[in-house]
């Protein structure tokens, strides 16, 4: 039954490093600020174009890197030679290229 499904996995998430759990909160904040982006050019339209392409690719961008950044740092995926501090420095350098990126593009 559905009940138990969602039962199965939430004992299965108990189990999940804090470090992890930390970044699906950061994941979901994300997600949500890409819906918001998205109603909010529903209803009000999309006259400066480019500060929304802006804003929506950085968001997805920053989305992608965030999930790499948690399948690096779980112990159950093995990514040899690869240390969290590494994951990390990469997850940073990624993000301010992806900024400057999205801050060029938007003018």
């Amino acid at each position: 039954t559905m009940s138990a499904i969602v039962t199965d996995i939430l004992s299965k998430y108990d189990k999940t490093p804090p470090l992890q759990k930390i970044i699906d909160v950061f994941l979901a904040y994300i997600l949500g600020t890409g819906i918001i982006q998205f109603v909010y050019v529903l209803l009000v339209g999309t006259f400066p174009f480019n500060s929304f392409l802006s804003g929506f690719f950085a968001t997805v961008g920053c989305f992608v890197l965030t999930v790499s950044l948690r399948m690096q740092i779980d112990p159950a995926n093995n990514f040899v030679g690869i240390s969290r501090e590494r994951a990390f420095a990469d997850y940073v350098l990624c993000n301010l290229i992806l900024f400057l990126v999205v801050l060029n593009f938007m003018g």
